[in-house]
């Protein structure tokens, strides 16, 4: 493998540790391990799997499919990182002047260096190889099956197509029952924290509303200086900042034919309330007959985006049914939330040196669209504080609730499988003052929402201070502390 540029690395912690809880197994044990690992792109699948297998002392070869190459392409690429890997696999010298023409020939050569002892074999963007050669699955689990599994091999497997990944382990495949899935998301609030070691606890979930978690943006806002605000107006000032262009070339990848899933993610994405307006998407003057075909079509990319995709959450009210008719969305990505709210809109101006103007729409907006943006990651922390928490009893699911009118929200409701334990208003205002009229207003949804007859009233703001009337307070600090590092 050829030497790489190191960059910071910030938490992965959980990633490295349970494929170290493989590799032992396969040294333990004598006998191979499929690990399946998905992400979307520029999560850092790649860094955390390097930074696994070079704090490891056992042999490894890291080799990567091409986009579009021929399979005998990518099997040449793949035969030079084995003679390449700083820890070359046993035996491998020799591989130059054999003709690994396929794949199989490149399994024999790893299964050859297993059996003289443990290894690691990672290949990277394994759907692109597979795309090259739809054999490459029933290949794989021939050999796995006649040698491979009674070796001592870890095999990690990895994939930025979620829906292909997540495939691999199903019935039917080829590789089911052999994959063990693992997922590598975005970095998490107490990660970045890490990386922004001076940040406040209000800071650093600034910081993940705006970058999402992804590495790239991460390290870019730390290198910076950590401030938000003039991370943004400093990246709006050049068209090709990792701000500006990393959310391009995700969707670029995610939608090469699928025009209509990204028209659809669009306009969640730039829908203010999260209910998208889709028949702004059909063209005024249409025949009947087109406007249902228009309908069809976008009923079908929703379908991708949420089941396929995961680029966006359908969300139901507290104690309401999955497939009920009372729903909405929302860009399941929060750098894709803010891509869309601040940048997809601006890219004209970004692109004719007007960032002045662009920074401006965010400096206007900020502040409310923070507030709104901010209230999922709440309820997902509630969710993670709840086992350790003993004013959360026993709660089960955290959601929000609304009255079809929309007339009336409770940003938080925390329940059990039988009642309501906690309804909570969530007000991230730079303030963080919640006054007693909003609580008096809280405490009216009793009875109203399910099962509340005697919930508790939770306040959440960025200092958590005391709030009359409110049972429970909860500030950015308690909530930063749900999450692992």
């Amino acid at each position: 493998m050829t030497a790489r540029s190191v960059a910071p690395f910030y938490g992965r912690s959980d990633i490295v540790a349970t494929l170290t809880k493989h590799l032992d197994a396969v040294q333990t044990h004598g006998q191979g391990r499929i690990v399946a690992v998905r992400g979307r792109r520029q999560v850092g699948k790649s860094t955390a799997i390097d930074t696994f297998v070079r704090g490891t002392a056992v042999p490894y070869v890291f080799a990567a499919g091409t986009l579009g190459a021929p399979t005998r392409t990518q099997v040449a690429e793949a035969t030079e990182a084995l003679t390449s890997s700083t820890r070359p696999l046993p035996g491998t010298e020799m591989v130059g002047g054999l003709p690994l023409r396929t794949w199989r020939d490149w399994f024999r050569a790893v299964e050859a260096a297993a059996r003289q002892g443990p290894t690691v074999v990672v290949l990277d963007e394994f759907p692109w190889a597979v795309a090259a050669d739809p054999s490459l699955e029933g290949t794989l689990q021939n050999l796995w099956d006649q040698t491979l599994e009674e070796l001592p091999v870890l095999l990690i497997l990895v994939g930025s197509d979620v829906a292909m990944m997540d495939r691999l382990s199903e019935y039917g495949r080829a590789l089911f029952g052999r994959v063990r899935p693992l997922v590598v998301d975005p970095l998490n609030p107490a990660e970045i924290a890490q990386a922004l070691p001076d940040a406040t606890p209000t800071e650093v979930f600034d910081a993940y509303l705006v970058t999402g978690g992804y590495p790239r943006l991460v390290t870019d806002l730390a290198r910076s200086g950590g401030n938000v605000p003039r991370y943004v107006a400093d990246s709006f000032a050049d068209l090709y900042s990792p701000l500006v262009s990393t959310a391009r070339f995700t969707l670029d990848a995610e939608f090469p034919d699928s025009p209509a899933a990204a028209r659809v993610l669009a306009a969640i994405g730039a829908d203010e309330t999260t209910t998208p307006r889709f028949n702004d998407l059909i063209p005024a003057g249409l025949e009947d007959s087109e406007v249902t075909r228009y309908q069809t079509s976008t009923t079908r990319a929703l379908r991708v985006l949420t089941d396929d995709k995961r680029l966006v959450t359908k969300e139901v009210p507290a104690w309401s049914p999955e497939k009920g008719r009372l729903r909405r969305y929302r860009v399941t990505d929060p750098y894709l939330r803010f891509w869309f709210r601040y940048v997809e809109r601006s890219l004209e101006l970004i692109s004719r040196g007007r960032a002045d103007h662009a920074f401006g729409r965010f400096e206007r907006d900020w502040s409310s669209w923070r507030g709104r943006s901010i209230e999922p990651v709440v309820r997902e922390s509630f969710a993670r504080l709840a086992p350790d928490d003993a004013r959360l009893e026993r709660i089960e699911s955290v959601s929000a609730w609304w009255t079809r009118d929309g007339q009336t929200e409770v940003d938080l409701v925390g329940a059990t499988r039988e009642r309501t334990v906690v309804l909570g208003t969530i007000k991230w205002r730079p303030d963080g003052v919640i006054s007693r009229r909003e609580i008096t207003h809280l405490r009216s949804a009793i009875g109203t929402v399910p099962r509340s007859s005697d919930a508790l009233v939770a306040a959440v703001s960025p200092e958590g201070q005391p709030v009359d009337g409110a049972d429970l307070t909860f500030g950015a600090a308690d909530l930063l502390g749900a999450w692992p590092v």
